[in-house]
């Protein structure tokens, strides 16, 4: 859990206070592969290994879900925290995407901020063709689970959830970060560590869902996308082309479905 104490002054009618709050952590994190310098991603620091690999991932530098990448830290922060990791990998196993395609900043805010160009969602069959459908009752129990822990926004009030889910509604993960689309990313990372990506069936997210959150569940091969809080317009659009179950408002005993559907 990557929080950090700070002194602030709280005013209340009218009435100042000294108050130590607790923030989320964020922090950059440099990913060089193979020696090359590839991105400089913003993210509450943690987990590592599954970010790096989940990111790879989404984004086709890296798909081999047998041999992982060696991951070695190069430099912490006066917090211990990693802010600098050297990716080894077969470069005969590299993905199709050249390693300058990604500018060198990529912001927690924003999954696509620095990308030269966006991934081809395309080249691949409809996720409409996967057995199996969620129940109403299974949407809802998935976001009380999550909801309970997500320790660090309980503390901060600041971190974003993405937890990922089986058919029937078991847990298999759930990550924390500043960053909606890296805790996508972690998520992703960590179903690959340990052998799950075949197992998920859902992903939600605390946050909203915009073109970058559906991208990453579609490569990753996920049928249904959930979320708290609203879609944008490409999301829905996206997520209909790619056959995509794609719910949203999921709170408060009730959701929106906008793509697909789910049982009564």
């Amino acid at each position: 859990m990557a929080i950090l104490q700070y002194q602030a002054k709280k005013y209340q009618q009218g009435l100042a206070s000294a108050v130590e709050d607790i923030l989320t952590a964020e922090a950059a994190l440099r990913i060089a592969i193979n020696g090359s310098v590839f991105t400089i991603t913003m993210r509450t620091p943690g987990n590592e290994a599954a970010l790096v690999r989940g990111l790879l991932y989404a984004e086709d530098m890296y798909r081999d879900l047998e041999a992982h990448p060696v991951i070695a830290v190069e430099e912490r922060n006066q917090y211990g925290y990693i802010t600098a990791v050297a990716v080894t990998v077969d470069p005969e196993k590299l993905g199709k995407r050249d390693l300058n395609s990604r500018n060198l900043l990529s912001v927690s805010s924003c999954g696509i901020c620095g990308n030269t160009e966006l991934v081809d969602l395309n080249a691949g069959q409809s996720l409409a063709d996967k057995p199996g459908t969620l129940s109403s009752t299974t949407v809802l129990q998935m976001f009380q689970q999550m909801r309970a822990g997500q320790n660090t926004f309980e503390q901060s009030g600041g971190s974003h959830a993405a937890a990922a889910f089986t058919l029937d509604g078991q847990m298999l993960t759930l990550q924390e970060d500043i960053g909606r689309h890296n805790a996508v990313d972690k998520v992703v990372g960590q179903l690959i560590l340990d052998g799950q990506l075949g197992d998920a069936f859902c992903i939600i997210v605390s946050g909203r869902i915009s073109y970058e959150i559906v991208s990453k569940a579609y490569v990753a091969g996920i049928p249904v996308l959930a979320a708290v809080s609203a879609p944008s317009s490409l999301a829905v659009d996206y997520a209909r082309e790619l056959g995509l179950t794609l719910l949203a408002f999921c709170r408060e005993d009730k959701f929106t479905v906008y793509a697909g559907w789910v049982q009564d």
